[in-house]
């Protein structure tokens, strides 16, 4: 019997049994940790199936609930498992000679969970457990694993198959036949007729041999939302296409709502900017190699952050960094744009990182503390974001090399946000800071772009204040340096110090001047209050050039009226009572 299989876990969410002090040994205290990661991943997968339960019943309140438990899961199984730990007598004396039990419990995990799926989840949440045992910084290699097996990950995906040679149209009428909710398609012809005319269209400028044979599909349905996604590709004699069918639930039933075959369209789905899906697939890593081969360009860490394994996606990218600063010799400079009264932000010109550090000491207009500035970040990372939001992942004692950055920088880093960073001998100690993917500032985008791109990204910042009111959220500060271009030319917003519900603020009509002297006043002649926002004011402040001023008017005057924001108010406030009565 394997060490594993020694320590049963019960069922529901109680703690596995430790191990009794002081008998405790660093074998045992392994499978402790191993146990408490594997209550953490079956509650998991529990809250991950009921996705497809809400998807179909509509319980809006339900879904989000359980998208914010599942994210915060992770902090409380390593708390739970630290408990457990010291209750055990194991993490009692977690420094000095208490770390060669340490040493002998994390050469007995490795071997413990060696062979096991998805093995560096285990890695990670050893990590996670002995660097708040120890209060690491940086790296402690001989309690903590610091290398990932991405690439050599045991298990499969489940795929199924459907020939396409004889009739794709037949194929296709499986592949939704299939479907754990194809019962409740509106029109299933309809669906089949719409997902055909976009494969034909995809195809038609292609040769014969590009021609699709088969449909493979990932077994397990992609979630998210009010969403439900099919992934797969097309297998032609010469050509392999990716392929998302998306489903929307609606009143009147579950619909075909859109089909991808765009590997740029597919990367945005599995974008940095998008909540995360709720999909149960048995190897998260077979799945992630898979991906990557319809998304070359997809950094590892984005596709298991994405599909919800939000430490592990940390994990990957802190070494993916490391393993970049071994290779690289430029410094990390402050990164370009406009300088933050919030916070310091810096990148390597070389990597697509940005770290965020929040200053000291805010300058006016800001008000805000530091503590509410972490507040909402938090708020951020549990919310709906809309694919219009970067994920910012926070890191806690990050240790970087003092040399590797210019000396302007590291001067404002220790005076200005001295909270956080320090000096350790040759190293810049950043006890708290936010990692997130480089954007291209749009202030600085469309200075640069060509008519064309900056016209496109200027429409689309307006989709993208749209989009986040549908999800009950307005930025707070609109101005265009708060917002960034993707690769791809979307318009991400990437500024969280001001973020709010929509009910949060009083959109208000600018009065109308009752005299000369109100009309040419410096100050407002009326009273504002703390939270009023006046949309009439926002244009004159992005200081658009005229051609894109005309653009934003034409698509998008409307977001500079108070009665646009009002009604957006009233739908989420509608929304939050529907739930609440449901």
């Amino acid at each position: 019997m394997s060490a594993l299989a020694a320590a049963p876990l019960a069922s529901g969410t109680s703690n596995p049994a430790p191990c009794v002090a002081p008998a405790c040994t660093p074998q045992a205290a392994a499978v402790l940790i191993a146990a408490q990661f594997r209550a953490y991943n079956e509650e998991f997968g529990r809250i991950t199936r009921r996705a497809a339960e809400h998807f179909l019943s509509g319980d809006a309140a339900a879904r989000e609930l359980d998208a914010v438990a599942r994210i915060e899961l992770y902090e409380q199984r390593v708390s739970q498992a630290l408990h457990a730990l010291r209750e055990a007598g194991a993490g009692a004396d977690a420094s000095g000679a208490g770390e060669g039990f340490w040493v002998a419990a994390t050469a007995a995990y490795g071997s413990l969970i060696e062979r096991l799926a998805d093995s560096d989840f285990y890695r990670t949440f050893y990590n996670s457990v002995t660097r708040d045992l120890f209060g690491t910084v940086g790296v402690n290699p001989a309690v903590e694993f610091c290398a990932t097996h991405m690439g050599r990950a045991a298990g499969v995906v489940p795929i199924r198959v459907y020939p396409a040679t004889a009739s794709l149209q037949a194929a296709l009428a499986d592949v939704l036949a299939d479907l754990p909710f194809s019962a409740t398609l509106t029109a299933p012809a309809t669906a089949v007729r719409r997902v055909s005319t976009e494969l034909g269209r995809h195809f038609e400028s292609r040769p014969p041999s590009a021609a699709p044979e088969s449909i493979e599909l990932i077994e397990p349905i992609f979630y998210r939302g009010t969403d439900a996604f099919l992934v797969g590709r097309l297998v032609g004699d010469s050509a392999v296409t990716p392929l998302v069918i998306a489903f929307r639930r609606m009143a009147e039933g579950v619909q075909v709502s859109a089909v991808l075959l765009s590997r740029n369209d597919i990367s945005a789905l599995f974008g940095y900017a998008n909540s995360y899906f709720h999909v149960d697939l048995p190897v998260v890593g077979a799945a992630v190699t898979l991906l990557r081969s319809f998304m070359p360009r997809k950094p590892v860490d984005e596709l298991y952050t994405v599909l919800g394994r939000a430490k592990q996606g940390k994990t990957e990218r802190y070494f993916t960094l490391r393993r970049h600063l071994d290779g690289s010799i430029d410094a990390f400079v402050h990164a370009p744009g406009e300088r933050g009264l919030v916070m310091i932000v810096f990148t390597l010109p070389s990597h697509d990182l940005a770290f965020k550090v929040i200053r000291d000491r805010f300058g006016a207009p800001k008000h805000s503390t530091r503590e509410e500035v972490m507040e909402r970040y938090r708020f951020v990372f549990r919310h709906d974001r809309a694919g219009r939001m970067v994920d910012a992942q926070e890191f806690k004692r990050l240790k970087l090399p003092r040399a590797r950055f210019m000396p302007a920088l590291v001067e404002e880093l220790l005076g200005e946000a001295s909270r956080s960073c320090r000096l350790d001998g040759d190293e810049l100690i950043i006890e708290h800071c936010y990692i997130e993917r480089r954007l291209r500032p749009l202030n600085l985008f469309l200075r640069e772009a060509e008519p064309a791109a900056a016209e496109a990204a200027i429409a689309d910042y307006g989709h993208a204040l749209r989009e986040l009111a549908a999800t009950n959220l307005f930025p707070g500060d609109l101005l265009l340096k708060n917002f960034g271009v993707t690769r791809h030319g979307r318009v991400i917003f990437y500024d969280y110090d001001e973020v709010s519900l929509l009910g949060d603020c009083e959109f208000r009509d600018l009065p109308s001047a009752r005299s000369d002297e109100e009309e040419i006043a410096a100050e407002p002649w009326f009273y504002v209050g703390p939270r009023d926002v006046f949309p009439e004011q926002w244009l004159p402040f992005l200081a658009l050039p005229p051609a894109l001023r005309e653009v934003f008017l034409a698509r998008h005057a409307e977001l500079l009226s108070a009665r646009w924001w009002r009604e957006r108010q009233a739908v989420a406030a509608g929304q939050e009572a529907s739930a609440r009565n449901r």
